[in-house]
């Protein structure tokens, strides 16, 4: 059930449009970063903390107003689908023993969104991931979540990105600044300022071209793509008409350069807030940390310990 107390099926006042309702998250990847741990379990389940980085993406979501959530996945994934159901016994134990607080923790998966899947037969790159929403989704517009990163729920960006949506009726993405010495790890915009109307809605920029890992010398600025896309449901007949790129596999940024030369408007949201990126081993190991460090049940003796820790072992003394 959604979280977020608007209406999110209610049009647009100023446009007529209706916003996105529906989530796509692509989750069929190998994963092999985190090999051999992810060899039986799935990489969207790893844990952070106590709750697996999945239910973080579908929290956000949820936030959002969005309550419909489809998962692509692959072979060895159905564990995903399982950690949103329900478990009866497990809920009768915890139930009998009194403690209601992780009977609430084991029942809140099931109640953030309805889940659906499916299965992606071969990974060939994300345009192909998200072409098999299509028959779930339809003509609307959706939004697509990638299963490795996710924001603070304090600090949210899709809600502002769906409004955007739903006013230009075209391609919604999110940026992030980064060090221009690292702008050839992620794809990077060019581009200009946005329209006057829009520019309530957040700091909004209108997007003329997209560069994958340029140079820094290359690189037309230093804004990059944060895995959060509000996309019109035209964007699978673009898919269906782009070829192979990078790697061999169908790129969604080549399907929405399509869209943008055909005349369909790209947006973005440059987000300032706090992002957690969990797609490699440093940055998975920086987010438990971080997030370790904010929780009110272990925060305080956590951080003791951590700064122990550094310090002890900075001075080559014992690092229990």
């Amino acid at each position: 059930m959604s979280e977020h107390p608007a209406n999110p099926s209610a049009a647009s006042t100023s446009t007529g449009r209706s916003r996105a309702v529906k989530a796509v998250i692509p989750a069929a990847g190998l994963a092999t970063r985190f090999l051999p741990a992810t060899k039986a379990v799935p990489k969207e389940l790893l844990p952070v903390i106590d709750r697996p980085v999945l239910q973080y993406i579908v929290e956000e979501a949820a936030q959002a107003g969005i309550d419909d959530v489809l998962l692509v996945t692959g072979r060895g994934k159905t564990a995903m689908v399982d950690h949103f159901d329900r478990r009866p016994d497990l809920e009768s134990r915890l139930e009998a023993k009194g403690d209601a607080e992780r009977l609430a923790a084991v029942k809140r998966p099931g109640e953030l969104a309805r889940i659906y899947t499916v299965r992606q037969d071969e990974q060939l790159g994300l345009g192909h991931a998200v072409g098999f929403a299509e028959a779930h989704v339809g003509d609307e517009p959706f939004a697509v979540l990638l299963g490795d990163e996710f924001v603070k729920p304090s600090e949210p960006l899709l809600p502002a990105m769906l409004e955007l949506q739903a006013r230009t009726g075209g391609v919604v993405l999110a940026f992030f600044e980064v060090d221009p010495a690292e702008t050839k790890r992620y794809g990077i915009a060019s581009v200009e300022p946005a329209e006057a109307e829009l520019t309530d809605v957040g700091e909004v920029v209108k997007v003329t071209g997209m560069v994958e890992k340029p140079t820094p010398e290359e690189a037309p600025s230093n804004l990059a793509v944060l895995g959060r896309y509000v996309l019109p449901g035209r964007i699978f007949e673009a898919i269906r008409r782009t070829e192979p790129g990078s790697g061999g596999e169908i790129q969604l940024t080549d399907a929405m350069e399509l869209l943008r030369t055909e005349g369909t408007p790209v947006h973005a949201i440059v987000y300032r807030g706090t992002r957690y990126d969990t797609g490699m081993p440093l940055g998975y190991l920086q987010t438990v940390v971080q997030l370790a460090c904010e929780r009110e049940d272990l925060g305080a003796e956590f951080r003791t310990w951590l700064a122990e820790f550094v310090n002890s072992d900075a001075s080559g003394g014992p690092n229990t």
